[in-house]
């Protein structure tokens, strides 16, 4: 058999969102800068968003930021990188396929993966973005960065495209899995807060489906968890600036839910693939003490599904129905 015949021809490139390189102010300053110059992420008039990002953000967010990275940051490294490293060997291992990691911010880039699958054969590759909601300012802009990656070449290879898995059976069984897991081991609390990243109001209104896959997903684990309608929320995190976002807001919702009288909460986060800053550090460390300091009593984050079993069986899956 020729060396030719025995390149594989299939392989998968999975893509997160990405993470500085170090936990200091400089590295994320680059971070930073390269992510919210992204107009997918923030529709803004290019001229005047240039000053605001240069003149404001970039002088005064980094620095903020590392110190909440320096929390969560391991020996290993960052958070993000380290699970994602973990899931592409798993997934690797599980499926028997070349798998590529690339960061849409970041490194290792989404060329740099490209480059690693072509460079071992491949000529299908399976584009499986970990964003199980989709929304234009993650897995789009991920496409983006990947047709710029291929824009230089001549020989193109096949592409398939997994657009987003926010009701798929596996993703939901993997998610409440995961929480009956936390339960038998913690025992359960008086409501579960489902947790997603949010977006800007007029992004949804001007026609990303975000939000509503959003709610899908939240309903079907409901159902698949058997909770009745007072025994979970859902709410919405991360924002960024003045403007609206998706409402309502975890922090508001967990200082509403203490106000009411509920002194026991648990917190999943179906929308994030991975456990990153807006997991440990926002969600398990910032809103703990937000709702403790309202009169909360018990709180606790239950993990993404990072490299468990199911996530990575979900992750075969979709790779293989593509």
């Amino acid at each position: 058999m020729s060396p030719e015949s025995k390149a594989p021809q299939r392989g998968v490139l999975l893509i997160n969102l990405g993470t500085p390189e170090r936990p200091d102010r400089a590295a994320v300053r680059r971070y930073l800068r390269e992510f919210l110059w992204d107009p997918r992420v923030v529709e803004f008039p290019r001229p005047l968003w240039w000053l605001v990002l240069h003149g404001i953000i970039l002088n005064v967010r980094p620095g903020r930021s590392a110190a909440a990275y320096r929390r969560v940051w391991t020996d290993e490294g960052s958070p993000l990188l380290v699970i994602s490293r973990r899931q592409q060997a798993r997934l690797a291992e599980a499926s028997g396929l070349p798998v590529a990691l690339g960061m849409r911010y970041g490194r290792p880039a989404i060329a740099e993966a490209l480059d690693e699958l072509l460079e071992a054969g491949v000529r299908e590759v399976v584009v499986l973005p970990l964003y199980p909601q989709y929304s234009a300012t993650t897995t789009a802009t991920a496409f983006d960065a990947l047709s710029e990656a291929l824009r230089a070449r001549r020989d193109l290879p096949g592409l398939r495209f997994v657009r987003d898995y926010h009701d798929h059976p596996a993703y939901i069984e993997a998610l409440a899995a995961s929480v009956r897991d936390w339960w038998q081991r913690h025992g359960r609390a008086e409501r579960l807060l489902l947790s997603f990243h949010g977006i800007p109001r007029r992004y949804a209104e001007a026609g990303d489906p975000y939000p509503g896959e959003c709610e899908r997903t939240a309903r079907l684990l409901a159902e698949a968890l058997a909770l009745d309608e007072d025994e979970w929320v859902m709410s919405f995190q991360s924002r960024l600036g003045r403007e609206e976002w998706l409402r309502p807001y975890t922090d508001e919702t967990l200082a509403r839910l203490a106000a009411e009288g509920v002194r026991s909460v648990q917190v999943l986060a179906p929308g994030f693939s991975a456990d990153c800053l807006e997991t440990l550090e926002e969600l398990a460390m910032e809103n703990r003490d937000h709702f403790l300091a309202h009169g909360g009593e018990r709180y606790e984050y239950i993990p993404a599904l990072n490299d468990r079993k199911e996530h990575i069986a979900l992750m075969q899956q979709m790779v293989s129905a593509v």
